[in-house]
C-alpha cells in the first residue's frame, strides 16, 4: 500500500469507476476512459461536483501513440450559467515523479486550496491534469514542455467531453513547473488543439531556460551559494535527472552527480517534493558539490526536452514574478519575458517586490482578476515587458 504525501495511503481512495473501454477506432486524445467522485478531502472548499478522471492523451515522450493520464474536475457551487462554466486549466508545480506525488490523489496543499478558490469565485471550474506517468503508468518526464501541454489540452478535452455543465472558453493558469506547462500549452496549442478556445495564459515562477542562461545560472550560483546551506534549484534538478533515467537507458546518474549528491539522486525517485527538499537541506546540497563536470552534457536531452516550441503565444500572457524568487532565478523568467515580448507575445509582466516564489502565487490574484476579464470579455490588454518592482 503506497502511502500519499500527506500520509493518506492509496487504498483509501475509491476506485475509478471504469467508463466502456474505447474502440481503436474511437480512440483519441482527450477520450475518457474512466471516472470517479473526487474525495471531499481532495475537492475545494464550498465546490460543486468534483471528480476525478482518467483519460488518453497523446505520448508527450515519443510524440505518437496514447498513454493514460489522470486529472481532477471541480465545478462551483449552485447552478451552471447559460452556456456552461469557463474552463481554469490548472498546471500544477513540482510536486515530484513518483505517482503517490500526484496532485488527484492528494489533498491541496494551503496556497493551491486559496489560489483555486479565488478563481472558483470568479466563476470557473478547475481542470488539473496530473501530466503523463503521475498517477499512471510510465515515467513523468519532469519539465518535458510536449509532455506537458499534451496532457493539460487532452484533459480539458476529455472534460468538455464529459461534464455538460463546462463551456470551451478556456484559462491556462500554472505556477513554477506548471507555469512553464501553461506557457508550453498555449505555445503548443494552435497546431496540436486548435478546437479549445483559450483567453489567455496566466502564469507565476516560470522556468526558461536557453545555453546562454544556463551558463549565466552557473556563474551567478557560485555568488549566490556564498554561505548556502543548500540550494533549491538542486530540488529540481534531480527530479529532471530522474525523468530522464525513466526514458533515456543511456543516461547514467554518475555522469551528471557527484557522490555526495548520488543518494538524494536515488531518493528522489519515490520522495516527493517537501521531502526531497528535506533531504537537500540536510544533505546541504548545491551546484557547486552535486553537479559533475560534464553534468549540462549529460542531461542535454532533458535540458532540449524543456524548450518551448515557439515564443509567440496567440493569446496574451500574463507572467508573475517574486523579487526573491531562489527556485526560479529571475534571469530565467525575465529572459523568457524577453524572449517572448520579441517573438510578438502580448506581454503583460509583474514584479512583486519582497515576494519569494510561492508568496507571489496568491500576491499575483488581483492584477490576474484584471487580465483576466479583458481576455475573457475580448478586450486589449496593457502590455508590460519591464516589470516595475510592485
Amino acid at each position: 500500500m503506497a502511502c500519499l504525501v500527506a500520509g493518506i495511503c492509496l487504498a483509501s481512495l475509491p476506485s475509478i469507476g471504469h467508463a466502456a473501454s474505447p474502440t481503436p477506432e474511437s480512440s483519441r486524445p482527450g477520450t475518457l476512459t474512466a471516472s470517479a467522485s473526487l474525495p471531499a478531502a481532495f475537492s475545494l472548499p464550498n465546490a460543486g461536483r468534483a471528480m476525478r478522471i482518467t483519460y488518453l492523451s497523446t505520448n508527450g515522450v515519443t510524440g505518437s501513440g496514447l498513454v493514460p493520464v489522470t486529472a481532477e474536475v471541480i465545478l462551483p457551487p449552485g447552478k451552471a450559467p447559460k452556456g456552461g462554466w469557463p474552463i481554469v486549466a490548472w498546471a500544477h508545480g513540482t510536486v515530484g515523479v513518483a505517482d503517490h506525488c500526484a496532485p488527484s490523489a492528494n489533498p491541496w496543499i494551503d496556497r493551491n486550496r486559496r489560489y483555486l478558490s479565488v478563481w472558483m469565485q470568479r466563476g470557473f471550474a478547475v481542470v488539473g491534469t496530473d501530466y503523463q506517468g503521475l498517477g499512471t503508468p510510465g515515467v513523468h518526464a519532469y519539465l518535458d514542455t510536449r509532455v506537458e501541454a499534451y496532457s493539460l489540452l487532452d484533459g480539458v478535452r476529455a472534460a468538455l467531453s464529459t461534464v455538460p455543465e463546462l463551456r470551451n472558453k478556456v484559462m491556462i493558469v500554472g505556477q513554477s513547473q506548471g507555469g512553464g506547462a501553461a506557457f508550453a500549452s498555449a505555445a503548443f496549442a494552435p497546431s496540436y488543439a486548435p478546437d479549445i478556445d483559450i483567453r489567455g495564459t496566466v502564469a507565476t515562477g516560470v522556468p526558461y531556460i536557453t545555453p546562454e542562461l544556463l551558463r549565466q545560472l552557473m556563474t551567478a550560483s557560485a555568488t549566490r551559494q556564498q554561505g548556502a546551506t543548500f540550494d533549491p534549484l538542486m530540488v529540481y534538478t534531480l527530479y529532471l535527472a530522474q525523468g530522464l533515467a525513466g526514458y533515456d537507458p543511456a543516461f547514467r546518474p554518475e555522469d551528471a552527480f557527484t557522490a555526495k549528491a548520488l543518494p538524494a539522486y536515488q531518493a528522489a525517485g519515490d520522495l516527493c517534493v517537501y521531502q526531497l527538499t528535506d533531504r537537500v537541506k540536510d544533505a546541504g546540497l548545491t551546484f557547486g558539490n552535486s553537479l559533475a563536470p560534464n553534468f549540462a552534457k549529460a542531461l542535454a536531452p532533458a535540458l532540449a526536452a524543456m524548450a518551448y516550441p515557439t515564443m509567440k503565444l496567440a493569446q496574451p500572457l500574463f507572467i508573475g514574478t517574486g523579487e526573491l524568487d531562489r527556485d526560479v532565478p529571475l534571469p530565467l523568467q525575465f529572459g523568457l519575458v524577453k524572449a517572448a515580448c520579441a517573438a510578438g507575445t502580448t506581454v503583460q509582466a509583474h514584479l512583486y517586490k519582497g515576494l519569494d516564489h510561492s508568496q507571489t502565487v496568491n500576491a499575483s490574484l488581483p492584477d490576474s482578476a484584471a487580465f483576466t476579464q479583458a481576455v475573457m470579455e475580448g478586450r486589449p490588454v496593457t502590455p508590460q515587458c519591464t516589470p516595475i518592482p510592485q
